[in-house]
């Protein structure tokens, strides 16, 4: 076991102790590296030590490449708080809400967001999921080609609005809802670490970005005033979040005179992040795992045959996911390659501590990240390679992997939608495959990744599948 978290009284610098990763420059740090390859940079980073400065133009951070560590981290959200430049970002268009706020905040909003969660709700839920999949495949042709990331992202901003509005928005005020909200999620990562006189200009990308927001925080409000109206429970997201109730934690006097539900602004916030965070990191596990079995036609047949099988010929429900098997390992193995919004983590340290063996002063800036700690290979043999038998219960290897597998966080802040999200994911999955077969266009490459670590130019063909596909 690595060291131990002792809370300490330091004033040593990181520097003194902790490496500074090789070939930064004077100035601008280590942020060419990052600019030219960032997963390239952080997939090196391992390699000079568990814990490791690097400096990205004015961010400077302790970089964690240990899972271990990480999960210190995470289990230690009072000391490593929500902090950094992405998350300051989202702040603007999420509020405090429950993925942006601070710990002080987060312990009541968790205890008033559960019961929207709850298992016994999520059922309803899936049974939109389906009906938004089959809403959008009805559509498709066979010979069309398809922007399969804009396509994916249409299909789960779907179904969150419904399964979060119960199908109450206008048709006109949908579409402009789903507009602003795809325009703010493509701007976040750009805002977030462009310089702040960049952001000030009024650029077009800058204007359109500040019109959405505000369109976007707009809708929105409307939505929950005319709900609080009628605050009946319509099974959908808002009306649990509406009825929730919360007497505060006896042990916790930072509860003491809150609120016990949600007001106006806080369920906008919630909304909001449920929305835009939600519906974008579904449709990148969605977009990728697509990408993937066509690369792969054996597990390509495998789902197929699995789809096959447990659907016999008819549509798919969420009665059927403890059988989705092969699509639920399918998912799970595109989430560690390609964890959505997982290239990297900030936190920031609330009071002098200890990690690892340095001391680490409060207001380090603490980073990790996902998408480098899954591909380390004491963890995971091959870590490059498409594997979804590693997740096989009766097949994998017995090294246990919980604090190795971050694309959902860990500790009081790991993801409360982080069921919806994999079941969204199997019930489309296994809804696609067992009508279509989708190609790679010829001449496509290896799609660019975005920051948000979603495919960029993912170009695919549909096929309707063939009865003699369906029959071997």
């Amino acid at each position: 076991m690595r060291n131990v978290l002792a809370r300490k009284k330091t004033t040593a610098d990181p520097s003194e102790t902790v490496p500074l990763a090789p070939g930064s420059l004077p100035l601008v740090g280590h942020a060419m590296k990052a600019i030219r390859d960032p997963r390239k940079f952080l997939r090196s980073l391992p390699a000079h030590g568990d814990m490791i400065r690097v400096s990205v133009g004015p961010l400077k951070a302790v970089m964690v490449c240990d899972p271990e560590l990480t999960s210190q981290i995470l289990l230690n959200d009072r000391t490593y708080d929500k902090g950094g430049p992405l998350f300051d970002m989202a702040r603007e268009v999420f509020g405090d809400g429950l993925v942006t706020c601070p710990h002080a905040m987060h312990r009541r909003e968790r205890r008033l967001v559960q019961p929207a969660f709850r298992r016994s709700r999520l059922s309803g839920y899936a049974r939109v999921m389906t009906e938004g999949t089959t809403l959008l495949t009805d559509r498709w042709r066979a010979g069309q080609v398809l922007d399969m990331p804009a396509e994916m992202l249409s299909l789960t901003m779907h179904n969150m609005l419904q399964a979060m509005l119960g199908g109450t928005l206008p048709p006109e005020d949908l579409r402009q809802l789903v507009g602003d909200a795809i325009v703010v999620q493509h701007a976040t990562y750009r805002q977030a670490f462009a310089p702040e006189v960049l952001k000030r200009i009024p650029t077009p990308g800058n204007r359109r970005y500040q019109r959405a927001l505000a369109g976007l925080h707009g809708t929105v409000t409307d939505i929950i005033a005319k709900a609080e109206m009628c605050p009946a429970d319509h099974g959908d997201l808002l009306s649990a979040l509406l009825a929730s109730r919360d007497p505060g934690s006896p042990d916790d006097p930072a509860d003491a005179g809150r609120s016990e539900r949600l007001n106006s602004v806080e369920l906008r916030n919630e909304v909001l992040t449920f929305l835009v965070a939600g519906s974008e990191t579904t449709a990148i596990s969605l977009s990728w795992a697509l990408y993937l079995i066509a690369c792969n036609p054996d597990v390509q047949e495998r789902l197929w045959a699995e789809t096959d099988r447990v659907l016999d010929g008819g549509p798919v429900s969420p009665d059927h996911l403890p059988d989705l098997k092969i699509a639920n390992q399918i998912i799970t193995e595109t989430l560690r390659l390609y964890p959505p919004a997982g290239m990297i983590w900030t936190r920031i340290v609330t009071e002098d501590t200890r990690l690892g063996g340095h001391d680490i002063p409060a207001g380090t800036t603490i980073a990790y990240s996902p998408y480098a700690l899954h591909r380390l290979e004491r963890y995971y043999p091959d870590p490059e390679v498409f594997n979804p038998d590693r997740w096989d219960a009766e097949t994998q290897h017995s090294t246990p992997r919980n604090s190795a597998y971050l694309t959902f966080g860990g500790g009081a802040r790991k993801c409360i939608g982080d069921q919806f999200a994999v079941v969204e994911a199997v019930l489309a999955l296994a809804d696609i495959a067992s009508s279509w077969r989708l190609d790679l266009v010829p001449g496509q490459k290896h799609p660019a990744i975005t920051t948000s670590m979603g495919p960029r130019d993912l170009k695919m063909r549909l096929s309707a599948r063939t009865v003699r596909e369906r029959a071997s």
